[in-house]
């Protein structure tokens, strides 16, 4: 269990929306639904209704520094067998990179393998007090991208399993690609927070809006932030 997964959690009730994929730039096709992810009906591209409208205002934000800009979907809603998919095959990939094979690992092999998959990805669970974040329609995968319609810069792929994806990997960069891949970090970390969203601590491009991990930085942040002001104590997202 990691330590956001005891946050309770006060279900609200909210519906999952679809995003308006006309106010963004969107990855076509979806990465894991080219990979063969199990969405059934259901579409990565639909999040909690105050989600998304934390994502406009974040757009927003976002275009008043630099009007030609978009936040460029990559990922949103996961139902749980789409988490479970994903995480065996980060899993293969690892091992394979590795030049191991993935069906015949030994148990060391396996638990350091597993280590390197969690720290990237939350575990499937089907019990209700521990949901992945992205199975609770509260979390997103995005990245930036400018006029042309490119990507910016941003150091790393999304799901890269590497230091590379951790925030502020590049923070003390000295050439040139490292320094313009923090203050595009910074950038989209920038209007995300301000639109009231928080930062995975090992993801540079994963965040969310009142789920587990949200209310637990909220609380770990406690000590920064004004004394009559009091973080959240409940989640009110749960899996959906």
């Amino acid at each position: 269990m990691k330590p956001y997964q005891q946050i309770p959690i006060q279900e609200c009730g909210e519906p999952l929306v679809p995003i308006p994929l006309d106010q963004f730039t969107v990855v076509t096709p979806h990465a894991y639904q080219a990979l063969g992810a199990p969405y059934g009906d259901r579409s990565p591209y639909f999040i909690r209704q105050r989600v998304l409208q934390n994502l406009l205002n974040a757009q927003g934000m976002l275009q008043l520094e630099h009007p030609d800009w978009h936040i460029h979907l990559f990922d949103a809603y996961r139902p749980i067998a789409v988490q479970q998919f994903m995480v065996d095959y980060t899993f293969n990939q690892i091992a394979i990179a590795q030049g191991v094979d993935p069906t015949a690992l030994t148990n060391n092999q396996q638990q350091q393998i597993e280590a390197q998959v969690v720290q990237f990805w939350a575990l499937p669970s089907q019990n209700p007090a521990t949901p992945p974040p992205h199975s609770t329609g509260a979390a997103v995968d995005i990245t930036l991208t400018d006029a042309t319609g490119i990507p910016v810069e941003m150091g790393s792929p999304i799901d890269e399993p590497s230091p590379r994806s951790f925030p502020n990997h590049f923070a003390h960069g000295s050439n040139s690609m490292a320094q313009v891949a923090h203050q595009n970090r910074q950038q989209l970390h920038r209007v995300m927070t301000e639109a009231g969203f928080c930062r995975h601590p090992n993801e540079w491009w994963h965040f969310s809006y009142g789920d587990q991990l949200w209310v637990w930085q909220q609380r770990q942040a406690q000590g920064a932030i004004a004394p009559q002001e009091h973080p959240p104590a409940i989640a009110r997202y749960g899996s959906i």
